[in-house]
């Protein structure tokens, strides 16, 4: 009891955590009511971010999102791993769309752009972490997560994800909670790296399974592999034979002024 009450007096005093906004808005908005003009404002606030980010991303299909720690440098093994994926990504005719910062998410728009790819990144305001990486030809920022987070699945025909911390799990889950409750069709989550999932797939086996709070199906949503190219192939397979990939992409509209050469105001110069 001591030790608990401790920890909560250590809880109560902290005021900020290493991975906090940047922006207070968010953190404002999720400290619960405040005045009805001020929650207006913030929701039109975040009914432009939304348009912004669909306006943007309308006809930069197909994606495919890859998922990721920041943190790990150039000479890391996962880094290189994620730079091959992106290239075969790439070369499968898909445009790569990551969280647009640095490790992991670097060397996937990297690997893409290598490769003569298209990559995208929807960047969240950070006081770390934050800044964008420089193999970008499309970058968005969002000041809000879950903002951002929509962008990054409702534009994707797949998912890969690479090691990561609570940032990529959080992505990870999210996405597997939308496809087990039917919220989005069964797209792939492929997760790269087999030596690090291995342990939270024992987990998932021995314990949720075994729990009966997940059925064998819904784990059955996840790959494992540590090749880029199978992972390439997953992605395209399920793509045009699952989803019709071969149907026409949507034109942009004229009345609606949105022209693709508009896009060019969000490019990375």
């Amino acid at each position: 009891m001591e030790n608990l009450r401790t920890a909560s007096e250590l809880l109560l005093r902290r005021v900020s955590w290493p991975g906090g906004s940047r922006n207070p808005d968010e953190r404002r908005f999720l400290e619960g009511p405040a005045n009805r003009r001020m929650e207006l404002l913030r929701a039109l606030r975040i009914f432009r971010e939304f348009v912004r980010g669909f306006r943007t991303l309308h006809f930069v299909g197909p994606c495919a999102t890859v998922f990721g720690s920041a943190r790990f440098p150039e000479a890391h093994p996962h880094y290189q791993l994620a730079r091959q994926t992106g290239t075969e990504l790439a070369g499968a005719g898909f445009t790569v769309m990551t969280g647009g910062g640095p490790g992991i998410m670097e060397a996937a728009n990297r690997g893409a752009k290598e490769a003569g790819g298209f990559t995208i990144g929807c960047n969240i305001q950070l006081p770390r972490e934050q800044q964008p990486n420089p193999y970008l030809d499309l970058m968005l920022e969002f000041r809000y997560f879950f903002v951002r987070k929509v962008m990054l699945v409702k534009y994707s025909y797949a998912f890969i994800a690479l090691p990561g911390g609570f940032g990529t799990l959080d992505e990870i889950f999210e996405t597997l909670t939308l496809i087990q409750t039917r919220k989005i069709q069964d797209f792939p989550i492929i997760l790269m790296g087999s030596d690090y999932w291995q342990p939270l797939l024992d987990f998932l086996h021995g314990r949720l399974l075994a729990e009966g709070t997940v059925n064998p199906e819904d784990l059955e949503l996840l790959v494992v592999t540590d090749s880029p190219q199978q992972a390439a192939a997953i992605v395209r397979e399920c793509a045009t034979r699952r989803f019709g990939l071969e149907l026409p992409r949507p034109k942009p509209s004229r009345v609606l002024r949105e022209l693709e050469a508009d896009l060019t105001a969000s490019r990375v110069k």
